[in-house]
């Protein structure tokens, strides 16, 4: 496994929260509203979560210009991720 992805998912597995929002957007686009209902995590979370997954490469936002009605979805290296930690 390249160093560089080992950082990746050690970033992901230290979070049970990064985890979870990650693991949500696996299979399909979401909005905030609908990661924070099926995660249970407070929407202030979800978005903040969002922005730090966004900014290290694991999530994007398919219409950043849109004040309200963001969908995310997983990129590759996030799915990459996924992939790893459900081996374990």
């Amino acid at each position: 496994m390249k160093k560089e992805i080992i950082g990746k998912v050690a970033y992901i597995k230290s979070s049970k929260n990064r985890y979870k929002v990650l693991e949500t957007l696996y299979d399909d686009f979401k909005l905030p509203s609908e990661i924070s209902k099926e995660t249970k995590i407070r929407l202030n979370h979800v978005s903040a979560l969002l922005k730090d997954l966004k900014e290290n490469d694991f999530v994007l936002c398919l219409n950043e210009n849109d004040a309200k009605g963001r969908m995310y979805v997983i990129t590759d290296t996030g799915k990459e991720v996924i992939n790893i930690l459900h081996k374990d």
